[in-house]
């Protein structure tokens, strides 16, 4: 199995509305693959497709070697889920409902449950419904990381989470991947994906806009450029800079002798330092940009075409239903008709 994640031209449509268009995506084993995208973007719409939630207008979706419409409990107890929207109610306490979960998936390890419930601090000795938002996310991921399966499939896992939560949560992540296991992350805090992510995908009106490692989604992006030039004649200087491929801004100052050149660059910055080579540079910071800038980029109300960056039957707990592991239908989130609902 080169991929543990093959997904080929995947259409969703939502009666007239598509929400996913001609998706392709291919997550290798032992990876932290993130999906960035705003809402309505389709982000949820195909990590649903993964765990059999909804199904594929067309194309091919493919989880550890199997069709999940056709792979049933036993692919689905290799899988870690949590569902975007988590919805966990009922009287029952913390430690019974994952003890349920835990009948139903592959088996835990003596112990690991609690020291999850450490990590993240909570108290699973309260019953569910009784626990904030934060606290209930917090149950839903010991539910997904528990059995140590092979795939997590976490989608905006963060949400309800403070900042140290925020941190721990990712240290598990990373800890994940380095035991093996493959982890895509679907995430509209750029922060969380730029610390964890081996690679992106970009998702924006229901297409893949850029793809690549996160230091390839940089480098495509804008840079500014501040180089202090030994004394030079500031007409020629210009001349000399403009019209070189993705500078623009280009400003020439004088400043007690000393020429500085400042510069906005976009995309690819070898022609301007090819430039910068035939004159003599005293001094040069490059401010390089962080994934948000990147992305932002990317995001618009029309998407371009795809560009690759680099080549390229339960118990039920109050309203709540038993989570993928057992049923697909991830925590708190019910199975829904291929026709409901819209892209997220």
């Amino acid at each position: 199995m080169t991929s543990v994640i093959d997904i080929s031209a995947l259409h969703k449509r939502y009666g007239r509305r598509t929400a996913v268009h001609d998706l392709d995506l291919h997550v290798r084993p032992g990876t932290i693959y993130g999906l960035i995208g705003p809402n309505g973007a389709g982000k949820t719409t195909t990590l649903r497709t993964l765990v059999d939630i909804i199904r594929p207008s067309s194309g091919q979706v493919r989880v550890l070697g199997e069709d999940p419409r056709h792979g049933g409990a036993r692919l689905r107890r290799r899988i870690g889920y949590v569902p975007g929207e988590l919805r966990l109610e009922g009287r029952v306490t913390g430690h019974r409902m994952l003890s349920f979960y835990s009948e139903v998936s592959a088996p835990v390890a003596r112990g690991y449950v609690s020291e999850l419930a450490e990590r993240l601090g909570v108290d699973l000795s309260r019953p569910v419904r009784s626990l904030s938002k934060g606290n209930k996310q917090k149950v839903g991921l010991i539910q997904a990381f528990m059995h140590r399966p092979e795939l997590l499939i976490l989608d905006e896992p963060t949400s309800g989470l403070d900042p140290l939560v925020q941190r721990e949560f990712l240290s598990m992540v990373r800890e994940a991947r380095d035991a093996g296991q493959t982890v895509l992350l679907s995430s509209h805090v750029l922060s969380e994906i730029q610390q964890t992510a081996d690679e992106v995908a970009v998702l924006a009106a229901g297409r893949i806009v850029a793809q690549g490692d996160v230091a390839s989604l940089r480098l495509g992006s804008v840079r500014r450029v501040r180089v202090a030039l030994d004394g030079q004649d500031p007409d020629a200087l210009h001349r000399r800079f403009t019209g070189i491929p993705g500078v623009t801004e280009l400003e020439i100052t004088s400043h007690a002798g000393a020429l500085q050149l400042a510069a906005t660059v976009d995309g690819d910055i070898d022609p301007l330092v090819k430039t910068l080579a035939q004159v003599t540079v005293r001094d040069l910071t490059v401010e390089e940009p962080d994934l948000e800038e990147s992305v932002l980029r990317l995001y618009g109300p029309t998407a371009p075409s795809p560009t690759p960056l680099v080549p390229a039957d339960t118990p039920r707990y109050g309203r709540s239903q038993a989570g993928v592991s057992a049923t697909g239908g991830g925590v708190g989130e019910t199975r829904r008709s291929r026709h409901e609902g819209g892209a997220r």
